[in-house]
């Protein structure tokens, strides 16, 4: 299986970065047989990824890093690199290859401090001979100085490094950042192709493969949970009552501090399955004594843990409030499209009989009032404005 399999519908994308692989496969060729590089290349130090949420730009980012490491021998006689069975290919997509970095964050954002050591990495010489890849897969939460930090490691770019940014859209990246990498824009894959996925790769079957793609509008991520996870459906069965909730002005608190409180217990889970054995495995790293006892020094290492836990807590509960805003966009899309007597597709078609009743009930305007207020919602939560108020706001606008 090729690294450019698990790309769903992005034809386009896939073919830029396959030429590219050819060409800094040849540019690594050149130089180990101290011949000069090829003049005409489409291979660059720098990269953005951006798409909308489930576009798959970090799985592009991963597929290309593979590219780029492929050592496979099928390349000395015109294969394209990214076989996806080599051990630089393999090594890459699990995350074990000494030259390449996968930088993810479960945080609100990235410091200052964990892009300088990002930049002090990129700096060094590839083990392996070939590319030094450093993937960052939420650029978009880069503080400004950190941003400003990975600016100059860009202007003055080691030999073999490649940088791999990865955000929603090019607005989410200090200009003077996107203006220095190619740029690479995913769209939202069709429904089918993320269906035909679901089948074949996870054995799921046709008609619920079907009605995860269509529910969760291409997000393959979200599909594949939605398919798989009870709970997952539950949670998403409770947010698309929430519109025939809101008819008072009890039943807009109650619904608000329901969908809080559920995005508060999705965090404490979280919690519960990495935060206690993350605290035990520092305390054994740092010597704790049998009964729990702190060698001297270390209680300011505890305490770093201890925020971190807690900042990840926060983005843990604020990703599950986004989740269900964006599935409550959804619902009202399909309350429009049916106002408009639009031919598009329906994406919540299990609860078609509530989506009628809200069209009949109101008009094109009103619905779109209310897409609006929960647009400003998630606004508001970026703002870090209180979940509780942001989410109140929401449902009594909801009402209206």
């Amino acid at each position: 299986m090729a690294v450019w399999d698990d790309l769903v519908g992005q034809a386009r994308v896939e073919e830029q970065l396959a030429a590219a692989a050819r060409d800094a496969d040849a540019l690594v060729t050149a130089h180990a047989a101290g011949e000069p590089a090829p003049e005409a290349s489409k291979m660059t130090h720098a990269w953005l990824f951006t798409g909308p949420p489930g576009s798959g730009r970090a799985t592009a980012a991963r597929a290309f890093a593979a590219a780029l490491q492929c050592v496979s021998p099928d390349r000395a006689m015109g294969g394209v690199p990214g076989c996806g069975f080599c051990d630089g290919c393999h090594t890459t997509l699990v995350g074990t290859h000494a030259d390449v970095e996968i930088v993810r964050t479960d945080l609100l954002s990235i410091g200052v401090k964990e892009t300088r050591e990002l930049v002090r990495r990129a700096q060094l010489s590839p083990a392996g001979g070939r590319w030094q890849v450093i993937v960052l897969e939420d650029a978009d939460r880069l503080t400004e100085g950190a941003g400003n930090v990975l600016l100059k490691a860009i202007e003055e770019p080691a030999p073999r490094t490649v940088w791999l940014l990865c955000a929603p859209s090019i607005e989410d990246v200090l200009p003077t950042i996107r203006s220095r990498c190619r740029l690479l824009t995913l769209r939202t894959p069709p429904v089918e192709a993320v269906a035909d996925v679901l089948i074949r790769r996870d054995g799921i079957e046709p008609e619920a493969a079907h009605a995860a793609a269509r529910a969760t509008q291409g997000h393959i991520d979200r599909a594949r949970r939605l398919a798989t996870d009870e709970r997952a459906r539950a949670r998403r069965a409770v947010v698309l009552k929430l519109p025939l909730r809101v008819g008072d002005i009890g039943g807009c608190l109650k619904a608000a501090q329901e969908l809080v409180d559920a995005a508060a217990e999705d965090a404490k889970q979280v919690a519960e399955e990495v935060d206690v054995k993350e605290t035990e495995d520092m305390k054994a790293a740092l010597g704790a004594a049998q009964g729990g006892r702190m060698p001297r020094g270390t209680a300011g290492v505890m305490k770093d843990l201890e925020d971190r836990q807690k900042r990840r807590r926060t983005r843990t509960q604020r990703d599950s409030l986004d989740l269900a805003l964006t599935d409550l966009t959804g619902f009202y899309r399909d309350v429009l499209a049916l106002q408009l007597r639009s031919r598009s597709p329906i994406a919540n078609a299990d609860v078609r009989d509530a989506l009628e009743r809200i069209a009949r009930d109101s008009a094109p305007e009103r619905t779109l009032r209310r897409i609006e207020a929960i647009l400003a919602c998630r606004d508001a939560l970026d703002r870090n404005v209180a979940p509780l108020l942001a989410v109140e706001a929401m449902t009594m606008a909801l009402r209206d």
